[in-house]
């Protein structure tokens, strides 16, 4: 699991540490980071700069010199960019600043340093940067050239920080998350620890209501055949799909944990299964025959054509979600060719659901196809959850117009069960640690988790995000964790 800090910042608006101190804590606390990774490490004085004029180099075919403004000042640099064009906005290293790498995507430990110079007995004062020069590739910004200089759009502030524009002023952080913390597997989950961890304020975003006065229903039916596979699938509708861009913030978001921006409607699945750890999926509603999803085994000798264009052969231990007439996906695993999104889509149905953990890693497994969505069901999840991810993913998709949400929620789903109850037992933790800790003092770590205190019956109210606390032994621990394993 990998989190961007300045989004666990965002969600921790008091969290104010370095990365050191963050992952020194965050592993005493019991989210043991494996290690993390600066992206501005070898970057150092970069800015916006604009080129105002572009002369031929009187002694370079294909050189020219540009008179850049930084802000502060105009700087004369000579480039061969073959896309450098009069009001282009660029990053310029400034004298004695570093870029982390060559223009071909080939890093230098420790960066290299850029220092005025003559380039064919003309001054140069710093130099104009491809996106791979500032540590990044074309995978994560598709919009950089394949050969030249990154170009910002036309609102880029000239003179301001590049590194912190592009949000590459970041650090990326590494965990080893045990499988029975499936709540961890989130950027929501990490935060709330990293909240408990520096004793800080949590602030998960406000999800608010969506949706306009049709309802859902009438556009889509769902019926689960095998219950003991799918515990609960809910579906929502958005109409009047409009495609663009998302924004600057969320794509920042996404690069650091690795994911290449598409578009705002691919986007908002992909932070939501970051940020909630619910992996989600959207089918356009038009290729749904009858437009009923049905959720059933498939049969064996079954095959079926998954995204990336292979065919898969299925059994009936497969769960497969249906439409009136074909199989349309696998599912926690990968949707289908024949109901992938276009760019010809009007209305999208959006999924979010509880599959049974160990029927998805042993499908996975058989049908020789692991994928990030897989890897996260097969940990078994909170079917609290899928409710809150899709609502999340409708209140972006009002938010950034993207599409029109229907109103309502379709949700197929068992009785979920009450929140677990674990006796509260002060002094028998104490003896079983070692230590002496006031009840008081317990109840205030375990305020800090979102755990409840139930004072008539005197018991420890278990949040059903967290599926890990069973008995006395896990709260136990939780005591320990947050008086300090080093004590």
């Amino acid at each position: 699991m990998n989190t961007s800090l300045k989004w666990i910042k965002a969600l921790v608006p008091g969290l104010d540490c370095g990365v050191q101190e963050y992952v020194d804590a965050m592993t005493l606390s019991g989210s043991k980071v494996e290690g993390y990774e600066q992206l501005d490490a070898d970057l150092d004085k970069i800015v916006v700069g604009q080129v105002t004029k572009i002369e031929k180099h009187p002694d370079a075919d294909k050189l020219v010199i540009c008179q850049v403004n930084v802000g502060s000042e105009t700087l004369q640099i000579v480039t061969g960019a073959p896309n450098v064009f009069e009001g282009a906005k660029v990053p310029v290293v400034l004298d004695g600043g570093r870029v982390a790498g060559g223009h071909d995507g080939t890093k230098t430990p420790g960066g290299i340093k850029i220092k005025k110079g003559k380039l064919r007995g003309v001054e140069s004062s710093g130099m104009m940067c491809s996106i791979e020069e500032l540590g990044s590739n074309r995978e994560m910004f598709p919009d950089a050239p394949e050969n030249g200089l990154y170009i910002f759009d036309e609102d880029a502030p000239v003179g301001e920080n590049a590194v912190a524009y592009l949000g590459l002023d970041d650090s990326v952080v590494e965990y080893e998350i045990t499988s029975n913390r499936v709540d961890c597997f989130s950027v929501l989950g990490i935060a709330r620890e990293a909240a408990a961890t520096f004793h800080k304020e949590f602030v998960p975003p406000v999800v608010t209501e969506t949706g306009n006065n049709e309802d859902v229903n009438d556009y889509i039916k769902v019926s689960v055949k095998d219950q003991d596979l799918c515990s609960r699938y809910t579906a929502r509708v958005v109409k009047n799909i409009k495609f663009a861009p998302s924004p600057k913030w969320m794509q920042e978001r996404l690069r650091a944990h690795g994911i290449r921006p598409i578009n705002n409607l691919v986007d908002i699945t992909n932070y939501v299964m970051e940020e909630y750890g619910q992996p989600m999926h959207a089918y356009d509603l038009d290729t749904i025959a009858g437009h009923k999803i049905i959720v059933r085994r498939a049969k064996d000798g079954d095959e079926f054509e998954t995204l990336d264009g292979q065919i898969r052969k299925l059994d009936n231990q497969v769960l497969m979600i249906c439409d009136a007439e074909k199989e349309v996906g696998i599912a926690g695993i990968m949707g289908g060719e024949n109901s992938k999104i276009t760019d010809d889509v009007h209305t999208v149905l959006f999924e979010a659901a509880t599959f049974n953990g160990p029927n998805i890693r042993k499908s996975a497994k058989r049908i020789g196809m692991r994928t990030e969505a897989s890897g996260i069901f097969e940990k078994g999840l909170d079917p609290v959850n899928a409710e809150a991810a899709i609502d999340r993913a409708c209140q972006l998709i009002e938010e950034l117009g993207c599409g029109e949400v229907v109103g309502g929620m379709v949700d197929v789903c068992e009785p979920i069960k009450p929140l677990r109850r674990i006796p509260f037992e002060p002094e028998k933790i104490n003896r079983f640690l070692g230590t002496d800790i006031t009840k008081e003092q317990m109840l205030e770590y375990f305020g800090r988790i979102e755990l409840a205190y139930d004072e008539a019956a005197n018991e420890i109210v278990v949040p059903s995000f967290r599926q890990d606390l069973e008995g006395f032994a896990d709260i136990a621990e939780e005591v320990a964790r947050f008086y300090g394993y080093d004590k």
